[in-house]
């Protein structure tokens, strides 16, 4: 009896365990910008296993986040597809001084889904024997204005701009090459990496300014755990391992 009446609360002390567990456990709101979807989907499942933390993720370009979150809206991490709007969440007083770090460095990608469209040194543009290119909005996504530079370095952009499909993201732009709305398009490596077939061109990282992508806290996470959790996750060597693996560098 008295073996069976340890048993007993042993087993009532793992489930008290495990509840204190739960507890504890937080949940935390990210705006992550469309091109990181992918990685940050599988970043979200290893941190929720290594931490019990839930991040809560978002998708979209990063220029709409940035005026979201300076009208209030309750994200508490921020990653966007750049540094520049990190910076100024810093400078004026959205984000928390001191947590902006580089998560990510991103490439620019010309995908079609035709095969022998694109070739290996992007002369496709030039040529211009298509009827649309899809880009992502330049003004409020990163990737669309790595595009907008890596046309005008070429001295095709004046020729294809009556050519050119814009999509209010990079994922949005992404949609438009796969579902034929454009027979090409600017998007990121990391969305189309595991893809095979097809046509691309890795375009030069000399084409453009480095796509540097950077997280912060937002103030409005300041306080709460998971927040902090969760940007400490993205600096674990199996978060970079997840982003390498998305065609991304790492710093």
């Amino acid at each position: 009896m008295r073996a069976l009446g340890g048993l007993f609360a042993a087993v009532l002390a793992l489930v008290a365990f495990g509840r204190a567990n739960l507890a504890l456990a937080g949940e935390t709101q990210v705006a992550v910008a469309a091109n990181f979807s992918e990685p940050a989907k599988e970043i979200a499942a290893g941190f929720q296993k290594a931490t019990g933390h839930v991040a809560r993720l978002s998708f979209g370009p990063s220029g709409q986040f940035y005026s979201q979150i300076s009208h209030g809206a309750p994200f508490q991490v921020f990653l966007s597809a750049d540094e520049e709007r990190p910076a100024k969440a810093e400078a004026e007083g959205l984000a928390v001084k001191g947590t902006r770090f580089t998560y990510a460095v991103g490439r620019l990608v010309l995908y079609s889904k035709t095969p022998g469209l694109v070739d290996s040194k992007g002369a496709v543009l030039s040529r211009g024997k298509f009827d649309k290119i899809a880009i992502a909005d330049p003004v409020t996504a990163p990737y669309g204005a790595a595009a907008v530079e890596t046309m005008k370095k070429r001295g095709v952009y004046d020729s294809l701009k009556p050519k050119l499909v814009q999509g209010t993201s990079i994922a949005q732009t992404f949609q438009f090459v796969e579902t034929g709305a454009a027979e090409l398009g600017f998007v990121a490596l990391s969305q189309v990496v595991t893809i095979k077939g097809g046509s691309r061109w890795v375009v030069p990282a000399q084409d453009h300014a480095p796509i540097v992508q950077q997280a912060v806290l937002l103030t409005t996470g300041a306080g709460e755990p998971a927040a902090r959790a969760f940007l400490d996750y993205l600096k674990t060597p199996h978060a970079r391992a997840i982003i390498k693996r998305y065609g991304y560098e790492t710093r």
